[in-house]
C-alpha cells in the first residue's frame, strides 16, 4: 500500500510539471502556409558584430528562398535584446526585416531582469513581439519544425 502511495505521488509530480503553466504560453506560429523552410536563429550575445551576423544571416535567407517561403523567426534573449531596444543604431535594418516578414521576438524575462536591476523599464521596437520565455520560445519553435540556428 505505501508503495502504490509513493507511485501515486510522483506521478501527480511529474504531471504537475509536464503541464506548463499560463504565464509561460508562447506566441503562436507564424502564419506562413507556403513556407518550405522554417528557421530560429538564437541572439543571446550583445556584440555587435554578433547581431549584424544574425541580421546577415537573416538577409541572406530572405534573398535564397523568398520572403513567402520562409519562416523566420529571431529570438532575442540576455544582452541579445540590445538589437531591438528603441535606440539601437541597427533598429532600421530590424524593421526592414520585420516588413519583409521576419519576426523578431524580445524575451520579457530579460526586460524585467533590466528593470529590476536598473530600475527603469528598458523600451524596445514595438514591432518586436514580447515574449514571456525567450529560451522557451525557441524550445516551442524546434519542437513545431524550425531548425535552430545559432549565428
Amino acid at each position: 500500500m505505501r508503495r502504490a502511495q509513493i507511485l501515486s505521488a510522483l506521478m501527480l509530480a511529474l504531471l504537475a510539471f509536464a503541464v506548463p503553466p499560463a504565464s509561460a504560453q508562447q506566441v503562436p506560429l507564424q502564419d506562413k502556409p507556403f513556407a518550405e523552410h522554417r528557421i530560429v536563429l538564437q541572439l543571446s550575445d550583445g556584440d555587435a558584430r554578433k547581431q549584424a551576423l544574425v541580421l546577415s544571416v537573416a538577409n541572406n535567407l530572405l534573398k535564397a528562398y523568398a520572403p513567402d517561403k520562409i519562416a523566420l523567426e529571431v529570438v532575442a534573449f540576455g544582452p541579445g535584446i540590445d538589437l531591438l531596444l528603441s535606440g539601437s543604431e541597427r533598429r532600421k535594418q530590424v524593421e526592414s526585416l520585420i516588413a519583409q516578414g521576419v519576426r523578431f521576438d524580445i524575451c520579457l524575462n530579460t526586460v524585467d531582469t533590466i528593470e529590476r536591476e536598473t530600475g527603469k523599464r528598458p523600451e524596445f521596437i514595438p514591432a518586436a513581439t514580447p515574449v514571456q520565455v525567450g529560451v522557451g520560445q525557441i524550445l516551442f519553435l524546434a519542437e513545431n519544425g524550425y531548425t535552430v540556428v545559432r549565428p
